[in-house]
């Protein structure tokens, strides 16, 4: 029997009731319970994007082509919240769809999305050596009774809460005590819950910065100066390592309502993370690769919302989680030899992709391509992966150290250094190649290597290449999960 819950109405569907203020005008739309996932932006890049909180995401172009159409459907079908809506859908179409997620979720489970599981934390441990200037962890999260399951490849969404210390100087900070009632992005509830469990208090809103902006004493010349749309990339790196305590200490004499100050916050939302574990393996538990990040600014400590949150206060409470379904999987085939490209925490769906295939006796080759900055303390699971090395599951492993020697290398490089055999694999022996990581570099500078590897080795030109490359994505052959 089917829960409840997976068919109440709050949840049930996309609401065009309840449209986010930017979509234009057409069918297609985003609807206020998206939770910024990045699910859908994968999907339909040329139709969705972020709003200027970074708090949701809306169609900023409506589908006009066959193609596109597609992809907005794709982006409907893999939104874990359901909050993407087509007004053309039918009652039928949604009500299948609801049950096919349903169903894929679990039948027997209670949790939901709106209602997540809450694990328990069980491992944080460091990841890093003695020398490191990253602060790398791996956290074992304890699932047992959730009654879901993921597979290899997917992501787990984690909510967080805030810094009780930061809750406590912002609080202080506009002249309040914290038991003042207030209306938040949740509903009703105080202001010290309100900033603790669901408001982003880090990261400045619009709205916010406009309020300072107006109300400052002396005036604000410069921010209202970059307030104005064509300053958008000056705003941008003004505010880098800017926070919205940082604007309270700077302008203390702006008095604040406990229902005003949260009504210009935006909504705290939680965080995806690869999964770096194999229920074949791990049942019950989901692991994670994680960097926590935190940063000196202005003579602050800055520290990352979800990262802090597990290494610092996950260790005495539920840690809500929820998975989410994820086309970056392994091929079917076993058989199948397999490419893996994911330096720095990128690596932890590929420890999950071994233990799989390790677990199901898979055949097929693996080839793992790992980089950071130092080998003596950035190695990360080096003791797994030289054992995987060992037992011949892993077929070949090439490592890259950025810093270790004066020219930096990075998996790129390793991977132009091994052009024939990595052609030999795509074009002769049918490899798959998954990228995993940083979005704004490696994964560009891994694209250009591969159709680099592929236009020299393969004698083609631009042209040929690029078709090559877009054959191999429609063949599912060439996945990227990137962020």
């Amino acid at each position: 029997m089917l829960n409840d819950n997976v068919f109440s109405k709050k949840h049930s569907m996309a609401n065009k009731a309840n449209k986010q203020p930017e979509n234009v005008p057409g069918p297609w739309y985003v609807d206020a319970s998206c939770n910024v996932c990045r699910v859908c932006l994968d999907e339909a890049p040329n139709l969705i994007n972020y709003n200027d909180d970074g708090t949701y995401v809306y169609f900023f172009k409506q589908p006009e082509t066959p193609e596109e159409t597609a992809a907005a459907q794709r982006a409907l079908d893999v939104c874990p919240m359901l909050s993407i809506g087509n007004d053309g859908l039918s009652t039928h179409e949604v009500s299948a769809r609801q049950l096919t997620i349903s169903t894929e979720t679990s039948v027997a489970s209670r949790y939901t999305h709106p209602n997540p599981f809450p694990a328990k934390l069980i491992v944080n441990r460091s990841l890093c050596g003695k020398g490191s200037e990253k602060d790398t962890r791996h956290f074992e999260l304890d699932l047992k009774g959730w009654g879901l399951s993921y597979e290899v490849g997917d992501s787990m969404t984690v909510w967080p809460t805030n810094d009780p210390a930061l809750v406590a100087e912002i609080i202080k900070r506009i002249g309040a005590k914290g038991d003042e009632s207030v209306r938040g992005p949740n509903g009703d509830t105080t202001l010290s819950e309100a900033l603790f469990r669901d408001c982003r208090i880090t990261q400045t809103t619009p709205r916010f910065l406009d309020t300072i902006a107006e109300r400052a004493v002396n005036g604000a010349p410069l921010l209202s100066e970059l307030l104005k749309p064509e300053r958008k990339r000056d705003l941008d790196t003004y505010l880098w390592g800017m926070e919205i305590v940082d604007f309270l200490i700077e302008h203390p004499s702006i008095t604040w309502t406990p229902q005003e100050f949260v009504g210009k916050l935006a909504k705290l939302t939680p965080r995806l993370y690869s999964i770096s574990s194999s229920l074949k393996v791990h049942p019950d538990q989901v692991h994670f690769t994680i960097d926590v990040v935190h940063y000196e600014s202005r003579g602050r400590m800055r520290k990352g919302v979800c990262s802090t949150f597990l290494a610092e206060r996950a260790q005495d409470v539920p840690v809500p989680v929820f998975p989410n379904t994820s086309k970056f999987r392994l091929p079917e085939d076993g058989n199948t030899p397999i490419i893996m490209v994911g330096p720095g925490t990128g690596v932890a769906p590929f420890r999950a992709y071994l233990q799989e295939r390790k677990a199901i006796g898979a055949k097929g080759k693996n080839w793992l391509f790992f980089g950071s900055q130092h080998r003596r303390c950035n190695y990360f699971y080096d003791d797994e992966f030289e054992q995987h090395r060992r037992d011949g599951l892993l077929t070949r492993l090439d490592l890259a150290w950025s810093r270790d020697h004066e020219d930096k290398s990075y998996v790129q490089h390793k991977m132009l250094e091994n052009a024939t055999e990595i052609w030999k694999w795509l074009d002769a022996e049918g490899a798959h190649f998954f990228v995993c990581g940083d979005a704004r570099r490696m994964a560009k500078d891994v694209d250009a290597a591969v159709r680099k590897i592929i236009q020299e080795q393969g004698g083609k030109t631009e042209e040929q290449t690029n078709q090559y490359v877009e054959k191999l994505k429609s063949d599912k052959r060439y996945k990227r999960d990137v962020y």
